[in-house]
């Protein structure tokens, strides 16, 4: 199986941390976004959505974050992504939770249009409005997170065991580090964060991060 990746990309990391955590033989193979190398052959050949991660195992392409995830997890046997009906389908729950809800504003309302040049809006006004909207709606977000979702109680997303569903969201919220979001204001999250970012994997997963994050300090962001 070969993952196709880039260490900054946030859904790339998503599926690197959970190949690193379940110590899966799969070989990397970094797509060099910052020379356009997705927008060239073959790489469009292989994913003509131009982006990724995009997993490859034979015959087989997926090119969804979360569907890597699955898949990854089922042929592993991982006890990440449960076989019980009613489990795997609250795990399915967040995932798309995430997917659909929180990163929708918070990654693409808020942080990537005050980081990357592509995701600018052409009319200020409109780019301010963007991010001052993502902002609003993230809050509101977290706060469900935090107080119906996680609550007081829980150590994972899905009850006492870490799933899929964590290495997900926890990667996605760890974006914000770009345009130095805290989450001290919403302690159940905040307490998941502290958890996962013990993960014997995490800060090897997110060093490149991390370093493109830290070039960014000194500039002023909108963040949480």
């Amino acid at each position: 199986m070969r993952l196709y990746m880039h260490p900054v990309s946030t859904t790339s990391r998503t599926v690197l941390l959970f190949i690193a955590e379940a110590k899966l033989d799969v070989e990397l193979k970094v797509v060099d976004l910052l020379t356009g190398e997705h927008h060239k052959e073959p790489f469009i050949s292989i994913n003509p959505n131009r982006l990724v991660p995009v997993l490859e195992d034979g015959d087989m392409i997926l090119t969804e974050c979360s569907a890597i995830l699955k898949y990854l997890a089922d042929k592993n046997g991982s006890p990440a992504y449960p076989k019980d009906l009613r489990q795997r389908a609250k795990v399915n729950e967040m995932m798309d939770w995430f997917n659909s809800n929180i990163y929708r504003d918070y990654g693409y309302g808020l942080i990537y249009p005050q980081i990357f040049p592509n995701h600018q809006r052409p009319d200020d006004t409109v780019h301010k409005g963007t991010i001052q909207w993502g902002l609003e709606k993230s809050k509101g977000w977290l706060e469900i997170l935090g107080n119906y979702l996680l609550g007081t109680h829980k150590p994972y997303l899905c009850g006492d065991a870490i799933t899929i569903a964590d290495h997900m969201g926890a990667v996605i919220l760890e974006a914000g580090k770009a345009v130095g979001c805290k989450f001290s204001a919403y302690p159940n999250v905040e307490r998941w964060m502290q958890r996962m970012r013990k993960l014997p994997s995490w800060n090897k997963v997110h060093e490149v991060f991390y370093g493109f994050a830290d070039s960014l300090k000194g500039t002023r962001f909108a963040a949480i």
